[in-house]
């Protein structure tokens, strides 16, 4: 069941686990992909992590929003994207994306750990800060605002989620 104005754990797989996201190319296109999504749909992007073939997102639609819908589209404009550019047909996503309602501070902030943690893990970066794809980093960047300024809570909680900025 989808409720409106919750906080989603999202995620999805590439078909086949394909590294389809290996490339930085690639992983540009998709934070564009989202950038692009946010200008049409009303909704915010706690936290990002974009790995080589899946990709987990911490989003809080707005109330009068669908996630269904906010993540339909972003896969499938994405899809179209990577089969125009290696001139390819079919399905570029293993299945309809996952999602979790994130319902307890408890949930939210190992969601957000996990989230931040994935390229660690994985043995790709020593920190998370690190990870050029990562929410952290992404944060950090500021001026592609692919993720929202963190709020309270978040800047609370994990203080080195903030944009370079507030950290000088």
């Amino acid at each position: 069941m989808i409720r409106f104005g919750a906080t989603y754990h999202v995620m999805a797989r590439a078909n086949r686990r394909e590294f389809i996201l290996r490339a930085d190319e690639m992983k540009d296109l998709f934070i564009a992909t989202v950038r692009r999504a946010k200008r049409k749909y009303n909704f915010r992007v706690i936290n990002i992590c974009i790995m080589s073939n899946h990709f987990h997102l911490m989003i809080e639609p707005d109330r009068t929003e669908s996630l269904s819908r906010i993540m339909q589209w972003i896969l499938s404009v994405f899809a179209v994207s990577y089969n125009r550019e290696f001139s390819l047909e079919g399905h570029v996503w293993y299945d309809r994306f996952k999602s979790k309602v994130v319902s307890s501070l408890r949930q939210f902030m190992a969601t957000f750990s996990y989230i931040n943690e994935n390229p660690v893990k994985a043995g790709i970066v020593a920190v998370a800060h690190q990870y050029p794809y990562g929410g952290v980093a992404l944060v950090r960047d500021g001026p592609r605002r692919t993720i929202d300024s963190p709020d309270t809570l978040v800047a609370l909680l994990f203080p080195e989620f903030q944009p370079v900025s507030l950290l000088l």
